[in-house]
């Protein structure tokens, strides 16, 4: 892990997320990069782009290089070298972009969340850019402290594409050092019998890595629920699972099991895109 992308919206849930892009970054000698999106109504974007940015635009814009600056000056930065960017634009595409511009390994965001019908038509910032973003998201759920994630839930149903994102969460694991639980959740609609499960899973691994993890089946109403039960009953600090990123008409009437975890999991979540 060489680079970082932590956005901020100068919140509370932003500084949980960037102590933890921290101390993500000093346990891999990462680079961090500080992102800050101002999120304009089109007519000013228009002006910016016309080369005639109004005076209320360039005040928020000079505010804001200022609380980054403020920002990457903290000493909780000491040891790591640290970039700011501002960008104009909308806020999941500006940090999608800023990610493959930047060539990021990970982007670490906090989350205020999304309910009811804010959810179902507009959906988090976070939420989106989970479905977008070609590179892993951590979504910072609560306050973040150094050690703090203890038991890891890999949640999935063990099929081939899955092994991708096993493999960068045992990546990610070697160096947090917590205990990883592998989960896979019966549902009326999709049951596997116990020695089915057993034996996906047995095949998932043999080519990924030598080390035994025992396989957790849990039987809920729906996948999410399950993961959110699941965690719960063992005190789980971090969901990690992969998404398919679906866009579209798909995502609509599909949704992700991912990005509703990112809006209602009361714990952190981790999240790769899959083809």
């Amino acid at each position: 892990m060489k680079k970082i992308l932590i956005p901020t919206d100068f919140s509370q849930q932003a500084h949980s997320a960037i102590k933890a892009g921290v101390n993500f970054a000093k346990k891999h000698n990462a680079e961090i990069i500080l992102l800050h999106i101002l999120d304009l109504p089109q007519e000013a974007s228009d002006g910016i782009s016309k080369g005639t940015p109004a005076p209320e635009v360039m005040f928020f814009k000079n505010a804001a290089e200022q609380k980054l600056q403020q920002i990457a000056l903290d000493s909780l930065f000491d040891g790591l070298t640290v970039s700011t960017s501002l960008i104009l634009d909308r806020t999941s595409q500006g940090v999608t972009k800023s990610a493959i511009h930047n060539e990021v390994d990970l982007i670490v965001m906090g989350s205020h969340g999304a309910s009811g019908m804010k959810e179902y038509f507009v959906g988090s910032n976070t939420q989106k850019v989970v479905r977008t973003s070609p590179v892993p998201v951590f979504v910072v759920k609560g306050e973040f402290e150094d050690n703090c994630i203890k038991d890891i839930v890999f949640a999935s149903d063990f099929t081939s594409e899955m092994k991708d994102s096993f493999k960068s969460t045992l990546a990610l694991n070697k160096v947090v050092g917590a205990d990883l639980h592998l989960l896979m959740v019966n549902t009326p609609n999709s049951f596997k019998p116990t020695h089915v499960a057993e034996e996906t899973l047995e095949t998932f691994l043999e080519d990924i890595t030598d080390k035994e993890f025992d396989l957790s089946i849990y039987n809920d109403i729906n996948v999410e629920k399950g993961i959110l039960n699941y965690c719960q009953k063992i005190d789980a600090d971090l969901i990690a699972i992969a998404t398919h990123g679906r866009t579209g008409l798909a995502h609509f009437f599909n949704g992700s099991i991912s990005e509703d975890l990112v809006n209602h999991s009361p714990i952190s979540v981790l999240t790769f895109k899959i083809d």
